[in-house]
């Protein structure tokens, strides 16, 4: 099954609905079919927030996606290489950068530049760190009607940014039309996901 990237969207928007609609479709328990060859049709690279797995939020099954998962869904050399495998050895068409709101690690990140408060952990500081510098001229901005929100938003653009140029597999593959990456904020206060198109 060979699709594109305008299918590949179509695909996750309809699966979003049906999650929505809770009239879901999706394989939700094992099938031997999805031990022998996998066959994704999109990637996502999205956060590890437990209310936000892409599998159900988009209503696929086992197979349907390439999930990479880490907090504040960043981009890091991990998450660089594991996005060149699945459109090297998948030819997936579409990555999703997916945030969403309420997310913990943004608001980590948020503490840290407002109060100075840092994360517990060096692990977690290395987390917030790749975020501060993108979020800090967004929370700048005064009068936002919801600063963490846009701040999540600007996390997301510039994740599909840097996975866009990052990498000169995705960098070339992008600029033939074989691959799109395109961001996505899934909002959990409705279950709905609205994707950042630039057309």
């Amino acid at each position: 099954m060979t699709i594109d990237s305008a299918e590949a969207i179509q695909r996750l928007r309809e699966g979003n609905r049906r999650f929505v609609e809770q009239t879901h479709q999706a394989r939700t328990r094992w099938d031997p079919a999805a031990a022998t060859e996998a066959r994704p049709f999109a990637a996502v690279l999205g956060c590890s927030d437990a209310r936000a797995p892409a599998e159900f939020v988009f209503d696929v099954g086992l197979g349907d996606l390439f999930v990479i998962r880490v907090a504040g869904n960043i981009v890091a050399p991990s998450q660089v290489g594991s996005i060149e495998f699945a459109v090297d050895a998948f030819e997936v068409p579409l990555v999703v950068v997916m945030g969403h709101t309420r997310c913990g690690a943004i608001a980590a990140a948020a503490r840290h530049l407002k109060s100075g408060e840092a994360p517990r952990t060096d692990s977690v500081l290395r987390i917030t760190d790749r975020i501060r510098p993108i979020i800090e001229p967004v929370l700048a901005v005064p009068g936002l009607p919801d600063p963490l929100r846009a701040a999540v938003r600007a996390n997301v653009l510039a994740s599909v940014a840097q996975l866009s140029h990052g990498s000169k597999l995705i960098e070339r593959l992008v600029q033939s039309g074989r691959l799109r990456v395109v961001g996505a904020e899934y909002e959990l206060e409705t279950g709905r996901v609205g994707f950042f198109m630039d057309d």
